[in-house]
């Protein structure tokens, strides 16, 4: 079979494993979700109105089963997909249980981190941060590559969490930044970064109409694994000039969402505005 057939079956196959995987973990987990815990795992969104965060763990079960089932991954690839996925999944899911709003943003956090106290989110930061480089160590050749990988990965994994504040919006910026380097993948002939950057579009994608229908939302847990994938996805397709191109985006962004809301930047943007609102509910008259 020729490679690029190869190819484009592989990134088939992942983004069908992670679509039916998140649907269906979707499905147990709110439906079966024990008393207990339903109301831990429910938020109240911009309109005051309850949705479940259970959309997030589905999203990291689904794109888990893809990264474990999917063909055309070589064993490291497959293990830094898992470990990145499962690991900043994890450390959102505590986030979005244990967190607080008492601290926002990085400077927040380990603002109080240097004063002696360890908030959940700093918690998590420094937890994705391990992740991402120990995902980046099992792709990655020589320490400089392994730090600069690693926290390209650590660091798409919060970016992706700072769209997560209106309906559908995390996964479309997935969708978008995730779909051309899958294209570019199948383009030039690399099947195994192909199935790597599928596995979280399929997953998302299927989880698309909950979010945008306002029953569900990513959460930390969520959004910081579809980050973490597509970083992950990124490094093992861009040579190294794309690399550090992409983490001075991502840090150039992160230090933006700490004085600009991306929120009145998309609003004031007549295209942006229109892909942010594409298939979600009116915006309430105030």
């Amino acid at each position: 079979m020729p490679s690029r057939a190869r190819g484009l079956l592989y990134a088939l196959a992942g983004a069908t494993i992670g679509a039916v995987a998140a649907r269906v973990a979707y499905s147990a987990f709110t439906r079966n979700k024990p008393a207990d815990l339903s109301g831990r795992w429910t938020r109240k969104n911009h309109r005051g109105e309850p949705i479940t965060l259970l959309e997030g763990p589905a999203f990291v079960a689904g794109a888990g089963a893809a990264a474990a089932l999917t063909p055309g991954l070589t064993p490291r690839v497959r293990a830094a997909a898992l470990l990145a996925g499962a690991g900043s999944g994890a450390l959102g899911a505590y986030d979005d249980l244990y967190g607080t709003t008492s601290f926002k943003g990085f400077k927040g956090h380990l603002s109080a981190l240097a004063r002696g106290e360890v908030t959940s989110g700093a918690v998590k930061i420094l937890g994705i941060g391990a992740t991402g480089l120990g995902a980046a160590a099992l792709v990655s050749q020589g320490p400089a590559d392994i730090l600069v990988n690693g926290a390209a990965i650590a660091g798409s994994a919060n970016l992706a969490n700072l769209f997560d504040l209106r309906p559908g919006r995390a996964v479309k910026v997935g969708l978008l930044t995730g779909g051309p380097l899958l294209a570019a993948a199948l383009f030039r002939d690399q099947p195994a970064a192909g199935a790597l950057a599928a596995v979280p579009l399929g997953a998302a994608a299927a989880l698309l109409p909950d979010d945008l229908g306002e029953r569900a939302m990513l959460g930390d847990a969520g959004a910081n694994a579809l980050g973490a994938l597509l970083g992950l996805a990124a490094i093992t397709k861009l040579g190294r000039p794309g690399r550090y191109a992409l983490l001075g985006t991502v840090v150039a962004l992160t230090a933006a969402a700490e004085k600009v809301s991306f929120t009145k930047v998309i609003a004031g943007n007549p295209v942006l505005n229109r892909i942010d609102m594409l298939g979600r509910r009116p915006v309430d008259p105030i």
